[in-house]
């Protein structure tokens, strides 16, 4: 598979590694990202995938400067094609965690199948920051990770987490030193690679069968909502005190 102009793709030895690469913008998602992300993890003839970010940043989430540009139209009632892709994929995915995973970066990274993070990663569900609610991931798959009861508080408050408290509460499943981040995403996806990928592919449709929830009828309330809070005053507020970097004044509607 070639490379994107927002996502770089290599694949050796079975494993595909797709890097977010915008770091002057701590790799934050465009449309023209979004669509990459699909059509890699759809077109992917890699038995495991790593999924990681250049530079300093994972994913900062939306690129708010581009998305909040003209009027944008609201988003249909369905889940959207990237967490689709990723969400039901067989390929095991791996999320090579490098720095501060925000808003829908955290998204992405709960959408992986194991989280490996650097010491120096971050995590943040944001989305109420800017009045509104987090994707299919921080809604249901949060909260098989470290419990309904931390989901609530992380999705309620928006705070930021570092790499410790999320290993304590089981959000990754190891933390190691910044420079030993790669070698180790890789070291498991070797692991992984090296096994019969059918019986893999099926193991991981068996866990999405026990586990998951169904994912496109989330997705649509999801996008229904977001519909719906994308209009509020409080959405507003919340994106241009981001913009203007100062505290935001929420008014309840």
């Amino acid at each position: 598979m070639s490379p994107g102009q927002d996502i770089g793709y290599a694949e050796s030895e079975h494993v595909g590694v797709l890097t977010l690469n915008r770091p002057d913008v701590h790799n934050a998602l465009r449309r023209k990202t979004y669509d990459e992300l699909t059509e890699l993890v759809h077109g992917t003839t890699a038995r495991v995938l790593v999924i990681t970010g250049a530079g300093r940043s994972f994913c900062s989430g939306d690129d708010v400067r581009e998305l909040m540009t003209g009027e944008a139209p609201p988003p249909p009632p369905r889940l959207t094609p990237a967490a689709d892709a990723l969400l039901h994929t067989d390929v095991p995915v791996i999320a090579a965690v490098n720095g501060p995973a925000v808003g829908w970066g955290m998204e992405l990274a709960l959408m992986a199948d194991l989280r490996v993070a650097a010491a120096s990663a971050r995590f943040g569900e944001l989305f109420v920051k800017r009045g509104l609610c987090s994707d299919v991931a921080g809604i249901a798959r949060l909260a098989q990770l470290v419990g309904r009861e931390t989901a609530a508080e992380l999705l309620f408050t928006g705070d930021v987490i570092d790499a410790g408290r999320a290993e304590r509460i089981g959000l990754v499943s190891r933390v190691v030193p910044d420079d030993h981040l790669m070698p180790a995403a890789l070291e498991l996806a070797g692991r992984i690679a090296a096994n019969p990928p059918l019986a893999v592919a099926a193991l991981k449709r068996g866990l999405r069968r026990a586990l998951d929830p169904e994912w496109r009828d989330l997705g649509a309330w999801v996008s229904t909502t977001l519909g719906e809070l994308f209009t509020t005053e409080d959405h507003r507020e919340g994106v241009r005190s981001f913009l203007e970097k100062r505290e935001p004044h929420y008014v309840g509607r």
